[in-house]
């Protein structure tokens, strides 16, 4: 069964993790403060969970979760990821991260600057626009009238499909914005952020969408 490392054991990264196990898959998870701090959560978790070094889960990893505050994501491991399927969590937040010239004036994206970060490995957006105990708790199955979706970016194909497989698995339909520079359609601010949605609601979210400066 895949592994999929977590980078970031926050509220968005340990509910990936238990959606994940709840569907068969091993975790490795990792945060800023060191294994040992991951006791608990891993205890939690169960067997199919294991703490590590962000070095480690990206090594361990046949995919990886990015899910650590967006002025972090400079410090992600490279080399372990080269040739991995990344998802990407991040928003902006600039009250938090600082100001980023490149995002305030939307020439650039929050995966896509992963991506850059990243250069051999095929970043996805995936999990951004959702609160965190949705992720375990709104999901139904497929074909179910008014199953929430949720949207993903990428320049890859197989990492869209894969994060398309991953939100079915957890209960959610897909929208597919394309490649990473559309991503900015479903951050902060934007009409689809957070907000529940089934799939006809997101794409009109998603068309009304304005580029906004910080």
């Amino acid at each position: 069964m895949t592994t999929i490392g977590i980078i970031g054991a926050g509220n968005i990264g340990s509910q990936v993790a238990r959606a994940a196990i709840a569907n068969g898959y091993d975790v490795v998870i990792a945060n800023s403060r060191g294994p040992e701090t991951l006791a608990d959560l891993v205890s939690d978790l169960g067997p199919k969970a294991r703490a590590a070094t962000a070095a480690e889960a990206a090594a361990a990893a046949d995919v990886a979760v990015v899910t650590v505050p967006f002025k972090a994501y400079d410090a992600i491991p490279v080399e372990p990821l080269a040739g991995k399927i990344v998802i990407d969590t991040n928003n902006y937040y600039w009250e938090r991260d600082g100001h980023v010239p490149a995002l305030d004036e939307g020439r650039a994206t929050v995966s896509g600057l992963l991506q850059e970060h990243l250069p051999t490995s095929h970043v996805a957006k995936g999990f951004n626009h959702i609160m965190a105990s949705d992720i375990t708790t709104a999901g139904l199955p497929a074909g179910t009238p008014g199953r929430r979706a949720l949207a993903t970016a990428s320049d890859h194909a197989d990492a869209a499909r894969f994060v398309t497989d991953l939100y079915d698995a957890f209960g959610f339909d897909t929208v597919n914005l394309g490649p990473l520079a559309e991503s900015w359609r479903v951050e902060r601010d934007q009409p689809a952020y957070v907000v529940p949605q089934d799939r006809d609601e997101l794409v009109a979210n998603l068309a009304r969408a304005e580029r906004l400066a910080a």
